[in-house]
């Protein structure tokens, strides 16, 4: 499967409406470590998401959301994922 950040973002975007949503593929920098391939591509990403589906819920659960969001890419080749989840008081003042 060819795991892309667009398509995470889609997947994302579908699953949880979020209000902020970035994901970038860090793949290329995690070259030659555990669970990159060859092209340096579709490996390891960074989420950063705020989503109104994650009001009230503790940060474990709103990881949660994240990773059963993206299950089906978790099982076919997407070998790391760094969330961060953002209110909209960090992300004012960034």
């Amino acid at each position: 499967m060819n795991i892309t950040a667009e398509l995470l973002h889609l997947r994302l975007q579908e699953r949880l409406v979020p209000h902020f949503l970035e994901v970038i593929d860090e793949s290329a920098a995690h070259a030659g470590h555990a669970g990159a391939n060859e092209s340096g591509q579709g490996t390891h990403f960074r989420v950063r998401i705020d989503s109104p589906q994650f009001i009230g819920k503790t940060r474990v659960l709103k990881h949660r959301l994240v990773y059963d969001a993206l299950g089906e890419y978790l099982e076919n080749g997407l070998h790391a994922l760094a969330i961060e989840v953002i209110d909209n008081t960090t992300r004012a003042h960034s």
